[in-house]
């Protein structure tokens, strides 16, 4: 009888431990999902370099507007806007040049580079060509917020050995680090990236 009580008072307190446990991590959430969204993000300091590259995947236009500041401030000639073909057979880098144009950007500064590539590995290794026929030797890449610790895994991994990439992160329309388990969209955006970033890591 004695240890049968004994095993109800220790089932018990297991119970409360579990139960604290769970209520000092709902209360903590919002510390550890800001972690979850800022581990996705790993951005540089701009610096000078020979070229600012804008990476495809952002219809809204915050990489290339992005690419277009670092340039205005001194620290690029040029914006390289990749991309390949999408909707109804159009280019998205050309579609994004047009766009930014219509917005008061200098045509002279932009430079579409169409591509096939389907994925940020196909991407990079179409830019190794055109990079190397420009003679680069030091790129700005741009990439939205949530994109920038994979793409700068994918850089050191396919990129050329002979250029320094300095990953600089846009804002997104959808993803914000401090926030952004309140947005469906948001949430949508970190389970796939993370996804990614497993499946890149089991590679």
């Amino acid at each position: 009888m004695v240890q049968v009580k004994e095993r109800r008072r220790l089932g018990w307190r297991k119970w409360v431990v579990a139960a604290a446990l769970v209520a000092v991590i709902w209360a903590g959430r919002g510390w550890w999902l800001r972690g979850i969204g800022d581990f996705l993000v790993e951005s540089d300091e701009p610096q000078r370099a020979d070229i600012v590259v804008v990476l495809a995947g952002d219809g809204y236009g915050h990489r290339l507007m992005k690419g277009v500041e670092l340039v205005r401030q001194g620290y690029a000639p040029l914006v390289l806007v990749d991309g390949p073909r999408g909707a109804y057979g159009y280019n998205e880098g050309e579609l994004a040049v047009g766009w930014a144009v219509k917005q008061g950007v200098p045509r002279e500064i932009l430079a579409p580079l169409p591509m096939r590539a389907r994925s940020t590995v196909r991407e990079v290794q179409a830019l190794n060509v055109e990079l190397e026929r420009r003679g680069v030797r030091k790129a700005l890449v741009v990439t939205s917020n949530f994109h920038t610790r994979r793409a700068r895994r994918v850089f050191n991994r396919f990129g050329l050995q002979s250029i320094q990439y300095t990953m600089i992160a846009a804002r997104d329309e959808d993803f914000d680090p401090a926030d952004w388990w309140q947005s469906r969209d948001a949430k949508k955006t970190v389970l796939m990236e993370y996804a990614k970033l497993i499946n890149w890591w089991l590679e």
